[in-house]
């Protein structure tokens, strides 16, 4: 497989999206690799707590340590290898025990005890041997809350990798006044019949909503109409749907920011500063928490989304992040989280939920949308109607100073083919490096 044949810098061949070997080589050298986010330290408050995950195909455990740490581990006896937690979250006291065979282990995966021991006298497995304990990822780091595991000890550090992408956590932290969120935890699961890469190309994708999304938009914007028409001011909730029907050029006057690592950001367009009663409370909050340069520093940021390549979108002017699990060429899980601000009024929290419930849950007519256009490309590339994948929009009209690509227009096809210029570095990369499977 000669992976540099697929890949130009206007065009990518359909077997990138299609092809099984592809995407086991990505789960191998990508996301077995690089730092993967795991989940909110809020998620596992208490000692014992645990949330358990994929990174890429390896079962994991996030779990809160007696001494208050947090520790990922293989979901995995070292014995038979079943898997020691079947729920995805709950409480397992005070160490893990294997419902198989009763062996039994502290929450950081050392071995606690194991049943009939003198069965095992005269033979390699002893309680001194590694082997014995329930295998931790490689490294464990967390910004501002957020868990990230990588599952090899070599490496950028986590915010080496995060580079200017964690300003998506900043954000969204910055808008507490106490600096800090807490995870709501109801899950929306969404299982795509597509590859993952549509879902991380669609986020920063600004020339899709006018023509994807018009049959939601169009309508809100005629509520909104009316209801000013009637002298009155139409709830938050419907400029959420009705900025989707923004015109061409709106969209085009929007920049996109893409980093290394394949990380981007879209800026504001919705205009979610608005000057109502709510709004105005929670700004007084944030004043007198960090002072006014310093809360118009952080109202006044410019984002709506920030992609963490190549697995998490994040919304954090509306405190909402999507994290992918991919499972197969074609099906890619995906997991959407809301997070509430610690401190800040609950009618703040309310907005955010509107937003959670009717852009981002499975049953909105958006993310139906969105669904449907991916599944229809996973069908048509699968099809022999052409073997090439467009990225020619504004191929050479962006700006590019020192690794960052800026579009000079926001519909260019530059988030793509700068995702693709990581998948690319990502799939290069030298095989033999040692990880902790090897």
């Amino acid at each position: 497989m000669n992976l540099q044949e697929l890949i130009e810098p206007d065009r990518v061949h359909r077997s990138v999206y299609t092809d099984p070997a592809i995407f086991d080589l990505e789960m191998e050298r990508i996301f077995e690799r690089t730092w993967v986010y795991c989940g909110h330290e809020s998620q596992v408050p208490r000692t014992g707590d645990y949330h358990t995950l994929n990174i890429g195909r390896q079962p994991m455990i996030m779990v809160r340590d007696r001494d208050a740490s947090i520790r990922v581990l293989y979901n995995r006896c070292p014995h038979r290898g079943v898997e020691l937690c079947g729920n995805q979250s709950g409480n397992t006291g005070n160490g893990f025990v294997c419902s198989y065979h009763a062996w039994s282990f502290h929450l950081d995966g050392k071995l606690r005890a194991l049943p009939l021991a003198k069965g095992y006298e005269g033979t390699r497995l002893t309680r001194d041997n590694p082997d014995c304990n329930v295998k931790a990822a490689a490294r464990v780091d967390s910004y501002r809350g957020f868990v990230f595991a990588s599952l090899v000890a070599e490496g950028p550090g986590l915010l080496e990798f995060l580079g200017e992408a964690r300003v998506a956590f900043d954000d969204m932290c910055d808008r507490s006044p106490v600096g800090e969120v807490e995870i709501v935890p109801h899950c929306h699961r969404v299982m795509q019949h597509s590859n993952w890469k549509f879902f991380m190309e669609n986020q920063l994708d600004a020339l899709h909503p006018s023509v994807t999304h018009q049959s939601t938009g169009v309508p809100a914007r005629r509520v909104e109409q009316r209801v000013r028409a009637e002298g009155a001011t139409p709830p938050l909730h419907f400029h959420y749907l009705s900025t989707f029907a923004s015109s061409f050029d709106q969209w085009d006057s929007v920049q996109t920011v893409n980093f290394p690592h394949g990380h981007g950001i879209l800026k504001g367009y919705m205009g979610l500063r608005p000057t109502d009663a709510d709004t105005l409370e929670h700004e007084a909050q944030l004043r007198e928490a960090y002072g006014a340069q310093k809360a118009e520093e952080f109202l006044s940021r410019n984002i709506h989304h920030v992609l963490v390549y190549p697995y998490l979108s994040v919304q954090s002017p509306l405190q909402q992040l999507r994290c992918l699990r991919p499972l197969a060429a074609d099906r890619t899980l995906s997991e959407i989280w809301h997070f509430r601000l610690k401190g800040a009024p609950e009618a703040i929290y309310r907005r955010s939920m509107w937003y959670f419930n009717l852009v981002n849950s499975p049953a909105t007519p958006i993310n139906a949308d969105d669904l449907e256009n991916w599944t229809k490309a996973q069908w048509g590339l699968q099809s022999r109607g052409g073997e090439w994948v467009s990225l020619h929009r504004n191929m050479g009209g962006d700006t590019e100073v020192d690794g960052v690509l800026m579009s000079n227009n926001g519909t260019s096809e530059v988030v793509m083919r700068n995702q693709f210029r990581a998948w690319s570095d990502y799939l290069s990369d030298d095989p033999t490096t040692e990880s902790t499977d090897a």
